[in-house]
């Protein structure tokens, strides 16, 4: 019903069309779906009874016991973020669908806001659940940082967006064989993220590092959320800044990449 309510000369009636291609796929295979959720799941699982046991160790843990949670659940934000956007990708790929795409008038940008729709519900689809379950098993419920919850998720989309983005011009132009740095660039980021422990733990040349990421400043202003209940403005607006920053860079990457594959017939040519 929304669909034809869309103009047919408009972009959002391409990028929905789009979006609907996908939404059939994942609705059609519960495997998939499953899978989304099941690996958070585990993760919160995990690290949520290594926090109730810490918790009961340490004093300070105990002021802070959802530091570890909100730390696993915010993180998966950013991954699956970027798989959600990557896969979508390369299922057109797989599928040698990308050259049938842009037979129609569809363009490369309204492809790519497309493929953010559906990184949005892919991670909603992964990350939700696991948040729900944490309230059930630890009492414990990072919907209660209202707001900054709201700031954190959408900072870490974006970059998970971006990195997406950047793997799939890599894969646009060298190849299917490079499809491993969806998962190989994300953890590139894991040790200098904070999600765990402060940035002012890492030495000073990975600090700088970190202060040049946005995912540091989210996983700061989580904590300083948690522990202080301040919303941490300056954090917000540097990841907010930087997510700016490196999303226009991302695009241009990916359009370039474009414009390359298209010249050589690599949209044609992909594929299992």
């Amino acid at each position: 019903m929304a669909f034809s309510m869309i103009s047919i000369g408009s972009p959002l009636r391409r990028i929905f069309a789009v979006v609907l291609r996908h939404w059939y796929l994942l609705r059609g295979s519960v495997p998939r779906l499953l899978e989304m959720a099941y690996w958070p799941i585990i993760q919160m699982v995990t690290w949520g009874f290594l926090t109730q046991y810490l918790m009961d160790q340490s004093s300070v843990l105990a002021q802070a016991g959802g530091l570890l949670l909100g730390g696993v659940l915010l993180w998966d934000v950013l991954f699956r973020g970027n798989l959600g956007f990557s896969l979508s990708f390369f299922e057109e790929l797989w599928s040698r669908n990308l050259g049938h795409l842009f037979v129609t008038p569809l363009r490369p940008g309204e492809l790519v806001v497309a493929l953010m729709v559906m990184s949005l519900i892919r991670t909603l689809v992964g990350v939700v659940p696991a948040c729900l379950l944490a309230i059930v098993f630890y009492a414990f419920n990072i919907f209660d940082m209202g707001l900054a919850f709201v700031a954190c998720f959408a900072n870490l989309l974006v970059m998970g967006w971006v990195i997406g983005l950047v793997v799939s011009a890599v894969v646009l132009r060298f190849g299917l064989g490079a499809e491993s740095m969806a998962w190989v660039l994300t953890f590139a980021f894991w040790p200098v993220s904070g999600i765990y422990y402060p940035i002012a733990v890492l030495p000073a040349p990975l600090q700088a590092v970190a202060q040049a990421l946005p995912s540091a400043h989210v996983f700061e202003g989580m904590r300083e959320v948690m522990l202080t209940g301040a919303f941490p403005s300056a954090h917000f607006w540097a990841a907010t800044g930087l997510n700016a920053l490196y999303l226009s860079l991302a695009l241009a990457l990916f359009l370039a990449m474009f414009r390359i594959a298209r010249r050589r017939g690599l949209l044609l040519g992909q594929g299992e």
